[in-house]
């Protein structure tokens, strides 16, 4: 009954995380929003005390819950593992591994520094909420639109609009190897050894299996009745049942129920224990262990604040692949991402350094994005990390479904009202590229299409009443959305282009 349950459970945050990051209408936050708020290190960065000490308390009284119930990343590996064990002679295939201390420890010790030091790359890298919006984003989100393209092809011949078509294009190059290798890794891993990377390299489930090792329930041998038939030791995929020493280590345990449905004569069982009582059925577990010193030290994790370096964005994003045609007579150059000074966050963010301080890199506001305006940096500093470009299309005024989704406090909730007045940039022209100069002809798309009203028209010459008018930016009135960025006819550099604002985001 116990596993059944615990199916049940992980099979609906599986899905629900998964379908809140694949979600092109942004219909499903209002329902689903909450799974991605009680995802760990996104609670961590926002300071959610309510959700980390719900989750700790939560693994103090069920053990890690966590990591096989509402972590989609170790979901995953289930699956994985599940699919392996069904090929024929594999079903039992695990053996009793010990704890790989100075690998496991080593690599939680490097991320609380990491996310300290506010070297988010590390960070993001590792934490598996943010591994499995990177994998659904890159990987299974193109899947996706392309169904749904498909069903608003025929939709549309039945004279129907219940589906619109998206674009799919490649937003980062960098994430999305980092997305393919780190799924190929876990799910090799899992194939082969099942919970290895979530026992190994993940920093949660170390963290959590801090506060496990004291869990009110947990599984518990009952010596007295085992016959060392070794069912549950090759049934455990956290390989932490040793049935000739008598031991469990609970600190990887991911109670997944797995072995208690394997003995056969009910010589292990998932029962409420205190430590002190459980010493005679599993002797081995009350000696001393250096890691349980570590547990305080586990706290960390919760208040943790990180502190990032201010960023400076000079890379310039690879061309778009397909080129757009003009009447059928004249290639237009696609656009390309301008050298920015300072990267642009979205509204909602406080400055460039609290976003990249809070951010986990979970791509879920990329997901979201209707207007093609986010994509993940290919900066070095904040790899993966989101930032905004204007290649195609801009930020409008309306929109604020990245400030709804986003987790971990990086991007505070706004309304379309007070996103009016929350400058994130501001416009720079570069009038060698103007059209009034380099082609002596009236444009001004830039001022037409400002939904501030911060571009201003002037003659060229003042002196001349005739003269051409040049564009001036009202910098008081700028907000960053990049309509003027995305609507000038200059190619492939736009003549205007927005830079972020490195010492905090003003607002009206």
């Amino acid at each position: 009954m116990h596993k059944k349950i615990r199916i049940a459970l992980a099979a609906l945050f599986f899905i629900g995380v998964t379908l809140l990051l694949l979600d092109i209408s942004g219909s499903l936050h209002a329902w689903l929003g909450w799974m991605a708020k009680i995802q760990f290190l996104p609670a961590v960065l926002a300071l959610n005390l309510a959700v980390i000490a719900g989750l700790i308390l939560l693994t103090l009284l069920f053990g890690r819950v966590y990591c096989s119930v509402i972590c989609p990343l170790g979901i995953w590996q289930d699956i994985v593992s599940n699919l392996s064990g069904r090929r024929k002679g594999k079903k039992s295939r695990f053996t009793a591994s010990p704890e790989r201390k100075w690998l496991r420890y080593g690599v939680w010790v490097l991320f609380v520094a990491a996310l300290l030091a506010g070297v988010q790359v590390f960070v993001a890298l590792l934490a598996p909420y943010s591994a499995w919006g990177r994998i659904v984003q890159n990987l299974f989100q193109p899947l996706y639109i392309w169904g749904n393209n498909l069903l608003a092809w025929i939709a549309e011949r039945a004279g129907s609009y219940a589906f619109y078509p998206r674009e799919v294009w490649l937003r980062s190059l960098p994430t999305f190897l980092i997305a393919l290798a780190t799924l190929v890794t876990v799910t090799v891993l899992a194939w082969k050894n099942g919970r290895t990377w979530c026992n190994t390299l993940c920093p949660v489930g170390t963290t959590l299996g801090f506060f496990s090792r004291f869990a009110l329930f947990r599984p518990v041998l009952d010596l007295d009745v085992c016959v060392r038939c070794h069912h549950c030791e090759k049934n455990c995929k956290a390989s932490c049942i040793d049935i000739n020493a008598g031991t469990i280590d609970h600190s990887r345990c991911v109670v997944c129920f797995d072995c208690v449905d394997s003995c056969p004569l009910g010589g292990l069982k998932y029962r409420f224990t205190w430590k002190r009582k459980a010493a005679k059925a599993e002797p081995a577990s009350a000696q001393a262990d250096p890691a349980r010193r570590a547990f305080l030290v586990g706290g960390l994790m919760a208040g943790a604040g990180a502190l990032s370096a201010r960023a400076q964005n000079t890379a310039a994003a690879a061309a778009e692949a397909d080129k757009k045609r003009d009447g059928g007579f004249a290639d237009i150059l696609p656009k390309k991402e301008p050298v920015r000074t300072v990267p642009i966050t979205p509204p909602g963010s406080l400055s460039v350094k609290d976003f990249y301080q809070h951010c986990t890199a979970c791509q879920l506001c990329v997901a979201q994005c209707p207007n093609n305006v986010l994509r993940p940096s290919t900066d070095l500093e904040h790899l993966m990390q989101p930032r905004m470009s204007f290649e195609r299309g801009y930020c409008r005024p309306e929109c604020v479904r990245c400030t709804e989704v986003c987790p971990a406090g990086a991007l505070r909730p706004i309304t379309p009202e007070e996103k009016t007045t929350w400058h994130v940039g501001v416009a720079r022209l570069d009038y060698n590229l103007c059209l009034p100069f380099s082609l002596d002809q009236e444009c001004g798309n830039c001022a037409r299409h400002c939904p501030a009203g911060a571009i201003r028209m002037v003659r060229k010459d003042p002196e001349a009443e005739n003269s051409l008018r040049i564009p001036t930016v009202i910098e008081e009135r700028c907000i960053g959305c990049g309509a003027c960025e995305n609507l000038c006819p200059a190619r492939p550099i736009s003549a205007i282009t927005i830079d972020g604002l490195a010492d905090g985001h003003k607002r009206d």
